[in-house]
């Protein structure tokens, strides 16, 4: 089964410091409730999207296991963000924890469906900082609702999304 976690912040959390760090600690707290991180990406530097005079961002993307469903893992993953404060205010404001379920082993739902989650998430098809990590994760993925495979996905993206991995 693959399921595929996004990761990202742009502020520095006051607890846990820089974002990669906030990053990497909320991936450990992961670990500690039953979404096991198997595989991840490069770290990331992206600018924000929208397009913005916001601070860049630090993504990655990580394969977990887990034995959680698809709405319990999401509820997992705003667990953690809640944990480390994470206050919803506006959507795209900065913050220093991002964490989406991006793909649940291919399953496909609706928020016609539910109320609280879509699968795949509703916008990894538009951004880069969630497409070309995944790549490294998963060459041969395709999106289950578009049918489309990643590579051209990745081909259509607006070039004003900025990514660079990071050196370790």
């Amino acid at each position: 089964m693959a399921i595929y976690i996004g990761l990202g912040a742009n502020l520095d959390h006051p607890r846990h410091g820089s974002p990669r760090r906030t990053l990497s600690r909320a991936l450990s707290c992961l670990a500690d409730i039953g979404v096991v991180p198997r595989r991840m990406s490069r770290w990331y530097r992206t600018s924000p999207v929208p397009p913005s005079g916001q601070s860049w961002y630090i993504n990655v993307v990580a394969e977990i296991t887990t034995g959680l469903g698809a709405e319990a893992t999401l509820a997992a993953l705003h667990r953690i963000e809640d944990m480390f404060g994470r206050v919803r205010t506006e959507r795209d404001a900065p913050r220093w924890i991002d964490l989406d379920l991006l793909d649940y082993d291919s399953v496909v739902i609706s928020n016609k469906n539910s109320a609280r989650i879509s699968l795949p998430h509703p916008r990894m098809h538009e951004r880069a900082f969630v497409l070309l990590p995944l790549a490294e994760l998963a060459p041969q993925w395709r999106h289950p609702v578009l049918g489309e495979a990643i590579t051209a996905l990745i081909a259509r993206l607006p070039t004003e999304q900025q990514i660079a991995p990071l050196s370790d």
